[in-house]
């Protein structure tokens, strides 16, 4: 058995879950001026905006991305395409949505999503990013370095860890994406992409470990 069919360890769940946690901004869904859904690999982000909308906690939706390695064949037209597809079936209509194709990176997400909702005449003070629940802090960061005199607010589906694992099916690839999301975290503000924000020593140490362990695929160089 390959090292990427490996079955992840007591040990790797229980750091893992040390980051998963902190990568959570806990904050409560409410009322906001408009809500962006990010692409990425999960269609569950799509859903829980769907839901969120249908609740009536934003009379806008923006899905942003285009594609990466790990969504090229999941969505060949693209992940905001996509996820606009299933919001639809979902029961939010058209006219709710605006689509954002081109985003390569969480950066891009912020700054295009801002330019369609400009170009469509709305400029809002409250802002609902929803993602991959892996995603919420790192989100929070860029949006606040990118866009910050709006009010930020994250949210996503409301799983349990090993919930969550079972709904992607592939458990090294959700653990190399909570390492690969820590290291922007800490590194991304040094770039100017996003706010620099305190990582725990118990988080920082799990990071460590899962990366000794090889959990390295999305790793920046």
């Amino acid at each position: 058995m390959s090292n990427d069919q490996q079955a992840i360890t007591e040990d790797q769940w229980r750091q893992a879950k040390l980051i998963w946690d902190y990568h959570q901004m806990c904050h409560e869904p409410r009322p906001v001026d408009v809500a962006i859904g990010l692409g990425s690999h999960d269609l569950g982000v799509a859903t829980y905006a769907a839901e969120l909308y249908r609740r009536g906690l934003f009379p806008t939706l923006v899905f942003t991305g285009g594609n990466s390695a790990t969504t090229a064949k999941v969505f060949p037209r693209g992940e905001a395409v996509h996820f606009r597809e299933h919001a639809l079936d979902l029961g939010v209509p058209a006219e709710a949505i605006l689509v954002e194709p081109n985003a390569a990176n969480t950066g891009q997400n912020i700054a295009l999503s801002r330019e369609v909702l400009a170009a469509a005449g709305i400029h809002p003070a409250t802002v609902l990013l929803v993602s991959k629940p892996y995603m919420e802090r790192r989100s929070f960061a860029t949006a606040r370095e990118l866009w910050p005199d709006v009010e930020t607010f994250c949210a996503s589906e409301p799983l349990e860890f090993d919930d969550y694992l079972k709904s992607i099916g592939d458990e090294r690839l959700v653990l190399d994406m909570l390492v690969g999301d820590l290291q922007r975290v800490m590194e991304y503000p040094k770039l100017g992409f996003a706010i620099g924000q305190e990582v725990p020593g118990d988080v920082h140490a799990a990071y460590e470990s899962l990366i000794r362990d090889g959990f390295t695929s999305r790793l920046i160089p």
